[in-house]
């Protein structure tokens, strides 16, 4: 196994446990090469700070690796709300690309 996944994992559930830590290791399986694990990651990174608009913006890509695209453009779909709500507009303005990309892809 990777030895940064597995010292991160080392963390979960730890005092140090939080969004940041969920995001941390979702990068890395992403790196990793498994889309499905880093997805799981960062949805329990957004559900911890639902309003962390860069785990939004992972999440959807982790989703739409993983093949899936309609929870891939919901992720992202939330993520532009709280960009923009927050003020963060490079994250909002990138999400907008990525979603537009997957529903050209899908035909929607």
């Amino acid at each position: 196994m990777n030895p940064r996944i597995e010292s991160l994992e080392k963390l979960l559930d730890g005092p140090r446990d939080g969004a940041l830590l969920r995001f941390s290791l979702g990068n890395e399986y992403l790196k990793a090469g498994d889309p499905a694990k880093a997805g799981k990651c960062f949805q329990e990174a957004v559900d911890r700070d639902s309003q962390y608009s860069a785990a939004w913006k992972a999440l959807g890509k982790a989703l739409a690796e993983a093949g899936d695209n309609a929870e891939a453009l919901a992720a992202y779909e939330r993520g532009i709300d709280v960009a923009e709500a927050r003020g963060d507009i490079q994250a909002a303005r990138e999400m907008k690309v990525f979603a537009r990309r997957l529903r050209k892809a899908s035909g929607a």
